[in-house]
């Protein structure tokens, strides 16, 4: 069945599906664009997102340790600077307004009392990559935060406000896309994307669930964690695997208010963002969130432990009274992860017309006015060489920050880490390297396990050891394929050359 011809087809509703087409809209108005995902986004990133504007907020110890790092956070400060900016030419598309409701601007980082090794690491590394690029900032008394009321135990220690930095309500910024892409003649259109349509080594358009086809020569993927299904259409091996990084984020109302008046969030966690605390409006509505769960499979949602322990931390962290509050409604949202952690952004070349826009992580929502500019002009073959871009093209090997050994041991501090958080108390008489040597040597099991032994993020790591029949039948395939491809340890040399 022919479901009609446009010029460019965008896979994905999401904030980069649609912020791409919307930035298309706005450069070409004769392009005739459209939009294919289902209205209800269910496991959408996009609909669960806190939406938190933070740049140096996600700052880690690894964020300036190389040349891939250092540009995806090139990327995220860029978009610190653009989204004023972005979102009046939002509204003013959507309904003329030029009101910023939804838009909080202010951050406190806060580090507790309680808080685990690489928690306190990455706290000092984002006081000193503020200090690095002049970022205003202020070292507060937590005390004197307005909401601040945690359990005596739980109370923090240090805290630093960042002004520029902040959240926007993400369902909001959703809905005025829609409108905007509406007033621009630009076709959403419901429905789900199974194949690309592929011939002579150039996409020809998109295969819907349905049966129809919508023939166009050019495909923007912005599927988020689906990708996986289109990267398989590829030659093997040549775009990273794209797995499914399971988040929770709780909408809630407080029983007493006010509560919050600015986003109060810790530094990342044990391979996990930070948790965070995101006031919506004046009325005591607030965000709640800080889980990532990344598997091969999509994941029916999260489990109770960790529903409980994200609720836990929060009253105890932040405030008890949160306690109190009542919850509006659950949001389960599945972040796009590549293996290596860094996006697929660019033109495919084995696949002539095909652009992929995913594997944003958790920087999507917050580098979305970036990012489809970006796009825009690659789609538009307006793109030069980029010096943060380029290190995203969509076929490459699995960019990797750091060696093995340092994956392993880097491994080893987060799950040490997450145990603290989860509340483990050792006695005096239990030497603390007991429980460092079990996961390390859960690390080697599954690095032996690997055909290509690479340096993987704490979190991916997890997922390979949590899913073995995802290793034999998805993960290993892939890295021999990229090794015949690229050459082995070939990813190594890629970042560095990179830079």
């Amino acid at each position: 069945m022919d479901g009609g011809t446009c010029d460019v087809v965008v896979v994905g509703n999401g904030i980069i599906g649609l912020s791409t087409a919307f930035e298309l809209s706005q450069r070409a108005a004769d392009l005739r664009i459209s939009v294919i995902g289902p209205p209800a986004r269910e496991g959408a990133a996009s609909v669960a997102a806190g939406a938190m504007l933070n740049c140096f907020g996600e700052a880690t110890v690894s964020t300036l340790g190389d040349p891939a790092s250092i540009a995806k956070f090139a990327v995220t400060r860029a978009a610190l600077d653009a989204w004023p900016a972005w979102l009046d030419k939002l509204c003013d598309a959507a309904d003329g307004t030029r009101a910023r409701r939804s838009m909080r601007q202010g951050t406190f980082i806060v580090l507790g009392a309680g808080a685990a090794e690489s928690t306190i690491s990455n706290f000092h590394a984002i006081r000193s990559v503020l200090a690095t690029y002049d970022e205003p900032f202020e070292e507060v008394v937590p005390a004197e935060i307005k909401g601040m009321a945690p359990e005596v135990n739980s109370r923090p220690v240090r805290a630093l406000h960042l002004p520029r930095e902040g959240a926007i309500d993400a369902r909001e910024v959703l809905a005025l896309l829609e409108r905007a892409l509406t007033t621009r003649g630009v076709d959403v259109i419901p429905g789900t994307v199974e194949q690309l349509v592929i011939s002579d080594g150039r996409v020809h358009g998109v295969r819907l669930a349905d049966g129809e086809t919508m023939s166009a020569p050019t495909v923007v993927v912005a599927a988020g964690s689906l990708t996986q299904r289109f990267i398989e259409q590829l030659p093997p091996g040549a775009v990273p695997l794209m797995l499914h990084g399971t988040g929770l984020g709780v909408l809630t109302q407080r029983h007493d208010v006010p509560g919050f008046g600015q986003v109060v969030r810790t530094p990342n966690q044990s391979g996990a963002c930070g948790l965070h605390l995101v006031p919506l409006d004046d009325l005591g509505h607030e965000y709640i969130g800080g889980t990532n769960l990344p598997s091969f499979l999509p994941s029916a949602g999260p489990s109770i432990g960790v529903s409980f322990n994200l609720l836990r931390r929060a009253c105890e962290d932040f405030d008890h009274r949160l306690g109190y509050s009542r919850i509006h409604r659950w949001l389960v949202g599945r972040r796009p992860v590549t293996l290596d952690g860094f996006p697929l952004l660019g033109a495919a070349p084995s696949c002539r017309g095909l652009v992929f826009a995913t594997g944003t992580y958790r920087d999507g929502f917050h580098s979305s006015p970036v990012i489809a500019a970006h796009l825009a002009d690659v789609v538009l073959e307006r793109a030069a060489a980029h010096p943060y871009f380029d290190h995203f093209v969509p076929e490459r090997p699995p960019i990797e920050r750091t060696s093995v050994a340092a994956a392993i041991d880097e491994f080893v501090v987060h799950e040490n880490d997450d145990a603290v958080m989860l509340g483990i108390r050792l006695p005096y008489c239990v030497d603390p390297e007991s429980i460092s040597g079990h996961y390390r040597r859960t690390a080697e099991d599954v690095y032996s396990r690997l055909a290509e032994p690479i340096a993987l993020l704490p979190e991916i790591l997890n997922a390979v050891n949590n899913e073995p029949s995802e290793c034999v039948r998805l993960l290993n395939p892939y890295l021999r394929a990229a090794r015949e491809r690229y050459g082995p340890r070939v990813a190594s040399r890629a970042s560095r050359s990179a830079g």
